[in-house]
C-alpha cells in the first residue's frame, strides 16, 4: 500500500519513473527529495490554514503537494511533464482539492486568459478559462521546489503581478538564495528586485545529497513575505526599476557613470544627488540598500 513516505525512497522513485517512462530531466531540473525535513520546514514556514489556496510549480510525484493537500483548501499545481497525467488522475481522486495545470508554468501564468490580476475594487477578475478561475483568488501563497533555471523568472512573475501572494516559500539553488538575501555591499539586481517587494529570509539549507538524482549544487529554503502596501504595479515601480537596471548595467563602473550614460543625465548632477542621498559620489550599485535606491529613483526621476 502506498504511503507518502515511499516518495522519499530512491528505489520507489526509480520504480515510478520506469512505470511512467520518465528519465529525470536536467532540462526541467527534475531532482527528487529523499528526506522529509525540508518539506516539513517549508510547511511550517508557510503558516498554512484550511482556508489557504496554494500555487505550486513543478510538483513531480507530489512529495510536497500531497503533504499540502491535507492542510489547505485548494492547491493549483503547474506541471510541465505530461507523462505524469495518468499518475495525477489517480491521485486527484483521493485528493480532490488538488488541481493540475499542464504545461509550462511561466507561459500559462502569463496567458491572456489567466493572469494574477485584480480589479480596481480589489476583487479578482473572472477568467475565460474556467478550469483556472480558482487560481486567481485572494489571498494565496506560493510553495515550490523550483527548477533552478526558472527561479528568477518565477520570482519576477509573482512579485511584479497586480495580485501578489501573501508569501512565497521556495527551495532554490543556494547561490541564488544568497543573492536574494544579500545585504548592502553585495546587492544585485535580483536582490533589489526581490527586496523591493518583500522581505526574504533563509529557513533551511538542503545539501545536494538529499536529492535523487544528486544535483551539482546545494539548495536553500527561503521565505519571501510580500509587503502588503504594494499590490498594484504603478508608474513609480516602473521608474524605480528603470533607474535600478541602469545602475547595475556595468558592474565595474561607479554608479554615477552607469546612471548618467544609461538615463542620459548630466554626470555632475548625478554625483550631486548621490552625495545628498548616500554621502558618496563614487559609490557602486551593489553598496546601496533598497531604501536608498527608492530615494535615488525619486530624485533622478524628478530631474
Amino acid at each position: 500500500m502506498f504511503t507518502r513516505s515511499d516518495l522519499f525512497r530512491p528505489t520507489y522513485l526509480k520504480t515510478l519513473c520506469h512505470a511512467y517512462g520518465l528519465v529525470p530531466s536536467k532540462q526541467y531540473g527534475q531532482h527528487y527529495l529523499t528526506t522529509a525535513a525540508p518539506i516539513n520546514q517549508m510547511i511550517a514556514a508557510a503558516a498554512l490554514s484550511k482556508d489557504d489556496t496554494v500555487i505550486e510549480i513543478g510538483p513531480g510525484f507530489g512529495i510536497l503537494t500531497l503533504a499540502l493537500a491535507e492542510r489547505v483548501k485548494k492547491i493549483i499545481a503547474f506541471e510541465i511533464e505530461k507523462k505524469l497525467q495518468p499518475y495525477w488522475e489517480e491521485k486527484m481522486k483521493e485528493y480532490p482539492n488538488v488541481e493540475m495545470v499542464w504545461g509550462n508554468a511561466l507561459s500559462r501564468l502569463q496567458t491572456t486568459d489567466y493572469r494574477l490580476r485584480t480589479t480596481d475594487d480589489g476583487q479578482t477578475r473572472d477568467t475565460q478559462d474556467r478550469s483556472l478561475s480558482t487560481v486567481v483568488c485572494s489571498p494565496y501563497k506560493v510553495l515550490a521546489n523550483l527548477p533552478y533555471q526558472i527561479t528568477s523568472n518565477v520570482l519576477r512573475l509573482f512579485l511584479e503581478s497586480d495580485h501578489k501572494p501573501e508569501q512565497m516559500v521556495l527551495m532554490v539553488q543556494k547561490e541564488v538564495a544568497e543573492r536574494i538575501c544579500a545585504k548592502p555591499g553585495d546587492m544585485s539586481l535580483l536582490a533589489v528586485s526581490v527586496q523591493y517587494y518583500g522581505a526574504p529570509t533563509v529557513i533551511a539549507q538542503v545539501p545536494r545529497g538529499n536529492f535523487w538524482p544528486e544535483p551539482r549544487v546545494d539548495s536553500t529554503v527561503i521565505v519571501i513575505k510580500t509587503f502588503k502596501h504594494l499590490n498594484i504595479q504603478t508608474l513609480a515601480d516602473r521608474k524605480f526599476f528603470r533607474v535600478v537596471k541602469a545602475g547595475f548595467a556595468h558592474k565595474r563602473k561607479q554608479l554615477w557613470r552607469n546612471l548618467a550614460s544609461g538615463l542620459g543625465l548630466d554626470g555632475a548632477l548625478v554625483k550631486q544627488v548621490l552625495r545628498e542621498i548616500v554621502g558618496d559620489e563614487k559609490v557602486r550599485a551593489e553598496e546601496l540598500a533598497v531604501e536608498e535606491w527608492r530615494r535615488l529613483a525619486q530624485a533622478v526621476s524628478a530631474v
